[in-house]
Order: C-alpha cells, then sequence, then structure tokens
C-alpha cells in the first residue's frame, strides 16, 4: 500500500531504470589495443570509457551505465568473465548490450561466447569501421528498447492510476499519490493538482507532489495566466522557458526568478468543460511529446470524474461563496473606519484595525512601513501571521483577552517583517467600535531601543562585577553626599554592610569630623590635586565601631555633561601594609644589631690572631729561660712569672677565639694557644 491508499502490485511497481550515459565501457588489458579502440570510437563521436581491470570496470558500472560494454576476452575465459557476470546479473544492468572483442578460431568459440550472454562480438584483428558500426547500431537499438520499456512502465502506470481514480470514493485521499506518479513518470521536480470551483479569481491547490500537507491551499488567479488561459482554451499548455514566455511578462514585472521556468500545463476536462489543471513544472527546459501529454490528459479525466463522484467541487464552491461573504463583510466593515483614514494615515506609529477574530481590517501606511510589507495590503495577512513564530501562544491569548473585554498596552512583541527580519514592537490596544467588536492595535518600532538597553543592561552588569570584584573599597556619592555604591571591599573595610549604607548613610560618617570637606576641596582645587581627581591621599577614615582606619584614597568626581553629578572614591585599606613596614622596621633593626656583634666578634677575633705570635715567642722563651736557669734564683722565679702571665694570657686569648668561633690548641705540656690554621679553615668555609 503506498502513502494515499493507492494500491500498487509488488511486481508492477514503478522502479525507474538506470539512466543511460550515453557511453561505451571498454574494458581490455592490452593498452595498445585499448588506447586504439577508444581512438577509433571517439574520432566517430561516440563517447568512450576505457579501463584495464575487470574490478575497476565491475566499481564504475556500480555508478553508471553505459550503452554499450566492448569487452576483450579469450573464448575460453568468456564464460567465468567477471564484468559479463557482473552485468548479467545485476538489475539496472541487465539488459546493457555486451559486445566481445576476441579471436575466433573457430565456431565454437562463437557458441561459447553467445552461450556466456554476450550479445554480439567482433573478431579480433578488427576494422574500425566495422568495430564503429556495430557499437552505434547496438546503441540505437539499446534507446529504442528503453523508450519501449519507458512507454510501456508509463501507460501501466497511468492505467493504475485511472482504474484507482474511477474506483475511488474518497478522491482526497489518494490524490498526493496521484501527483507523485505522475511526477515520477513524467520526469518533472513538482505536480500539483489545481482546481477552479466557478468562474472567479480563486483556485485552489488541492494536492502537491512535493507536500503531503496541501488540501486546499488558496491562490490568485490573477497572478497565474498560464492557468487562465488553459481553463480558457481547454487545451494544454506548454512553456519550456517562462522567463521569456509573453504570457508571463506581467508575472515576470511583480515576482522574483520563477524557480520552476519549464511548465506544462493540462485541463483537468468534465463534459467538456475544464474544472482545473494537472500543473507540471521542472527546474530545467523540458518538452513533452504527444505521447506523453495524452498519459497526463488520461489522469487528468480519470481525476475530473473521481472530484465528482467524491463532491470535492461542491465544497470548494460553497468555500468560495463563504470567502466572498467574509470578503463582503470586511468591506463594510471598512467603511465603518474611513471616517478615522486621516487620521490614521497621519499618525507617526503604526495602527492596525483588526476583528476578535484576528482578521486585519486596516492599516495605515506608518503600519505597512514598520511591519516591511509595503507591497502588499495588511487585510490579506491573518493577524497572528504578523509575528514570529514564538508569539503565537502569546497572540492566542491575546485573541482570547479580547473576547472578554481584556486590552493590554505597553507590551513588547516580536514581529516578522515582510523580508523575515525579525523587529520589536511596543504594542497596545484598545477597543474602537464596541459594536462591531473591533479593536485598534497601535503600535512602533522599538528594536533599536530595546537591544540599546540590553546592551546597556550587560554593561552594567558587567561594570557591577568588575566593582564588586575589586580588591579595593569603592564608594560614590551624589552631590548631596547619599552613598550610591558601596562595594563588597567597602564593607570589609568599614564594617557596614551595603544594606546598612546605600541610600542611607551620608559619606561623611565615614570620615572624621570636616575632613570630608577636606577632601572635596582638594579634589575640586588644581593647585592641590590634578583638577577634579585626587590620587593616592593618605588619609585616617572611620569604620562601623569609630575606629580610625589609615587608607589611601584616589578619589574623582563624577561629570554629566561637563557638570559634577557626584564622586567616586577608591580606598586601599593601609593597615596591613603599615604592619609589615613595622615588622620590616623591626627585622632591619634586628640585622644590624647582629651586623654590630659581628664586627665586634671579628675585630676580637682579629686582636686573639695578632696575639697568638707574640705569646708562643713569649711562652717559648720563658720555658727555655726556666730550663737554662737555677731554680731558687731570682731569674728562675721571674721566668716562671712570665711563663704563667702567659699562659693566663693565653686562656683570655683562648676565650676570646672561642667566642669568636676560632679555636685553640695545646702547646708546651697542657697549655692551649690559639689554633689559627683550625680557624683559618673555619672561616674558609
Amino acid at each position: 500500500m503506498v502513502p494515499g491508499g493507492l494500491q500498487v502490485p509488488a511486481d508492477r511497481a514503478y522502479h525507474p531504470a538506470v539512466a543511460l550515459d550515453g557511453s561505451v565501457l571498454i574494458v581490455l588489458d592490452d593498452a595498445a589495443i585499448r588506447h586504439h579502440l577508444a581512438s577509433a570510437l571517439s574520432g566517430s563521436g561516440v563517447a568512450c570509457v576505457s579501463l584495464p581491470d575487470g574490478q575497476d570496470a565491475i566499481r564504475w558500472l556500480d555508478q553508471s551505465a553505459p550503452s554499450v560494454v566492448l569487452l576483450g576476452v579469450s573464448p575460453d575465459e568468456v564464460e567465468a568473465n567477471p564484468v559479463l557476470l557482473h552485468v548479467r546479473t545485476s538489475p539496472g544492468l541487465a539488459e546493457v548490450p555486451v559486445v566481445v572483442l576476441a579471436h575466433i578460431g573457430e565456431e565454437a568459440d562463437i557458441q561459447r561466447i553467445f552461450a556466456a550472454g554476450a550479445d554480439d562480438y567482433v573478431p579480433e584483428p578488427f576494422r574500425p569501421a566495422e568495430l564503429v558500426a556495430r557499437v552505434r547500431n547496438h546503441v540505437r537499438l539499446r534507446e529504442y528498447v528503453e523508450r519501449l520499456n519507458r512507454r510501456e512502465r508509463d501507460t501501466r502506470t497511468v492505467l493504475e492510476l485511472t482504474q484507482s481514480l474511477a474506483l475511488t470514493l474518497d478522491a482526497t485521499s489518494i490524490l498526493f499519490t496521484v501527483t507523485r506518479r505522475i511526477a515520477e513518470f513524467a520526469r518533472v521536480d513538482r505536480c500539483s493538482i489545481v482546481l477552479v470551483p466557478q468562474e472567479d479569481d480563486v483556485g485552489f491547490v488541492i494536492a502537491s507532489s512535493d507536500d503531503a500537507e496541501i488540501r486546499r491551499l488558496r491562490i490568485d488567479l490573477e497572478e497565474y495566466p498560464e492557468i487562465r488561459e488553459v481553463l480558457t482554451t481547454g487545451r494544454p499548455l506548454g512553456i519550456r522557458d517562462a522567463t521569456q514566455h509573453p504570457l508571463l511578462e506581467v508575472v515576470r514585472r511583480h515576482e522574483p526568478p520563477l524557480d520552476y521556468p519549464s511548465l506544462t500545463l493540462v485541463p483537468i476536462l468534465h463534459e467538456h468543460r475544464p474544472l482545473g489543471v494537472i500543473f507540471l513544472r521542472s527546474r530545467e527546459p523540458t518538452s513533452f511529446v504527444d505521447a506523453d501529454v495524452a498519459l497526463v490528459q488520461t489522469v487528468a479525466n480519470a481525476t475530473a470524474i473521481a472530484l465528482r463522484n467524491a463532491d470535492i467541487m461542491e465544497s470548494l464552491r460553497a468555500e468560495t461563496e463563504e470567502s466572498e461573504v467574509a470578503r463582503a463583510e470586511a468591506e463594510r466593515r471598512l467603511q465603518l473606519f474611513q471616517r478615522y483614514a486621516d487620521l490614521f494615515e497621519s499618525a507617526a506609529d503604526g495602527m492596525i484595525v483588526i476583528d476578535c477574530d484576528g482578521r486585519v481590517l486596516f492599516g495605515n501606511s506608518r503600519a505597512h512601513e514598520i511591519t516591511g510589507h509595503v507591497d502588499r495590503s495588511l487585510p490579506d495577512f491573518p493577524f497572528p501571521s504578523l509575528f514570529a513564530e514564538s508569539e503565537r501562544p502569546r497572540i492566542g491569548r491575546l485573541l482570547q483577552g479580547f473576547r472578554e473585554g481584556v486590552y493590554p498596552r505597553g507590551l513588547d512583541l516580536v514581529a516578522r517583517s515582510g523580508s523575515g527580519e525579525e523587529v520589536m514592537l511596543s504594542v497596545s490596544f484598545s477597543s474602537v467600535l464596541h459594536e462591531e467588536n473591533a479593536i485598534l492595535m497601535s503600535f512602533r518600532d522599538v528594536t533599536q531601543e530595546r537591544q540599546t538597553a540590553r546592551e546597556l543592561a550587560g554593561t552594567k552588569e558587567f561594570l557591577e562585577r568588575v566593582i564588586e570584584s575589586s580588591v579595593d573599597g569603592i564608594v560614590s556619592a551624589d552631590l548631596s553626599g547619599t552613598i550610591r555604591i558601596f562595594n563588597r571591599a567597602a564593607c570589609r573595610i568599614f564594617g557596614y554592610s551595603a544594606s546598612e549604607v546605600i541610600d542611607r548613610l551620608n559619606v561623611e560618617a565615614l570620615y572624621p569630623p570636616g575632613l570630608a570637606r577636606d577632601v572635596m576641596r582638594r579634589i575640586r582645587d588644581p593647585r592641590l590635586s590634578g583638577h577634579g581627581k585626587l590620587e593616592d591621599y593618605r588619609v585616617e577614615m572611620v569604620n562601623s565601631v569609630g575606629q580610625r582606619i589609615p587608607v589611601s584614597l584616589s578619589a574623582s568626581l563624577i561629570m554629566g555633561h561637563s557638570t559634577p553629578v557626584g564622586s567616586v572614591g577608591i580606598i586601599t585599606d593601609m593597615r596591613e601594609r603599615l604592619r609589615m613596614e613595622e615588622r620590616l622596621q623591626t627585622a632591619q633593626e634586628a640585622l644590624r644589631e647582629r651586623e654590630r656583634e659581628a664586627i665586634v666578634a671579628e675585630l676580637a677575633g682579629g686582636a686573639a690572631h695578632e696575639l697568638n705570635q707574640p705569646l708562643t715567642s713569649v711562652m717559648n722563651y720563658g720555658a727555655l729561660l726556666t730550663r737554662s736557669l737555677e731554680e731558687g734564683t731570682p731569674l728562675h722565679r721571674a721566668a716562671a712569672v712570665i711563663i704563667t702571665e702567659s699562659e693566663r694570657m693565653a686562656e683570655i686569648v683562648r676565650k676570646i677565639g672561642k667566642i669568636t668561633r676560632y679555636e685553640t690548641k695545646s702547646y708546651v705540656g697542657e697549655q692551649r694557644i690559639l689554633d689559627l690554621e683550625r680557624a683559618s679553615g673555619d672561616q674558609e668555609e
């Protein structure tokens, strides 16, 4: 079962044949002969593709269908040749003729060639004229067979369509399938069925091959002179190039370039009277032969009978009459607003009058300009279609509110202009004539204003984030001193919350008495600071509990149109910095004290170093004297005193060396003197 309920037997379903590309495929491994064959065919105007390998040829055949395959193979190998097997087993290639080029030794070779499925052979060595003649003959025969097959398929399809149309009582269920099948066998891009219920300017597209949802699309026949021509003459009309045809000159002046420049229209006739047309359109120039038009005409006649049986024409007539009544009613309502026409036209805002059902009754020229529908009357548009798809739910609620007497004002709605762009409208509604249920919609384009507002809001939000993330306190006040900005760092410095300060506290509360006015005086006085600003000014401010806080203040006036409107200050808390400076000063004093101690130690060590040698000499000479003098003599006692005093001096030097990290060593007996070598070694390390 195909879409729309049209039954097509599986064995007779329409399968378009693989399109022939008009070329000859040469498959031969001998490069010289392959080149000779290609030259002979090309020289005779026959397009060809030459390949050396069977696998390459099979891959090429999967994408294309040549008119003839010229295959070089020996009679002994022809039955197993993969190219010949592929052609004969592929549904789209089964009817492509294969000509074998081979050395023929005996009659059995010819029998093997034909038994393998080849259509003809050319013996080697070949004569170019004979080869070209045979290939051309097969090309003509193949094209003729293809035309017959196509005609048979098309005729079978038309027969199926006409039988289904004649037997159905619900033509609307299969019309989409009918148009799709006609588009297939006619080789066009779009097929539509257009009905005209009476002699009027209105037609209805009831089915189209490229859109299954189309049922009753209303069209203005003034824009389709080709349909009017077929309805008037009752004869088919073919236009190969609509961009040049004089019948469509009016359309070309008012419409963009046609998407389908090739047109064919076949009338749908019932009792010799046209009910509509089958409209075929193609993007490429197309000319139908009489047989093709006759097939479409057959389907058109069957369509006419099916439409009559389904009473579609009667329902379309009723719909047309309702439309005419609605149009007359709209015109009557429009006359009611004529008295306001001059007022509406002179208004700077766009104005549209609609009814409670959403029908546009009137629109002034400004409304056309704002919505971009300058080339088409707004009453041709349903009210919801003037707005973007995203606004449709709101429009539905507005229409419901109109019925309940609710007329909102100052709404922002996104409209879609005639060029497809979206514009922001500020809209207000009001009732015009209560007895007519008419609503006036006045609006203006606020796209730029809203965009600017969004950008300003984004900038404001960014600046607020910057202010809040600053490590320094930022405080801003108006000219009266009332604080307007108090960031997070300011809260930390002063101990207030933002809600306690903003719009509640005067900036003077953050300074000691009289200092705020002095700061403002310095800001304004160019002799004391840069005009209108103050930079890195050391001052004390007061926190929430009355404690004074040393800070560095940079402040400036906020100007608006060359006039001060407020002030802003950036406050750096100096407490931690001052504590660090105090700790640094203490550390520097301790370092200087250590340096003095080191100098004293160095001097003592140097003195000990200098005394070391003399003491050594004195002790040595004292020891020498005690050994050389007689004990008990005055000189011996004097030498002993010298040794004793020298040892006491050596002990003092040793202690100095220990304090200054110089070491002593044993000398004579238990005497110890300064060890200069070790001391020198320690200092080097």
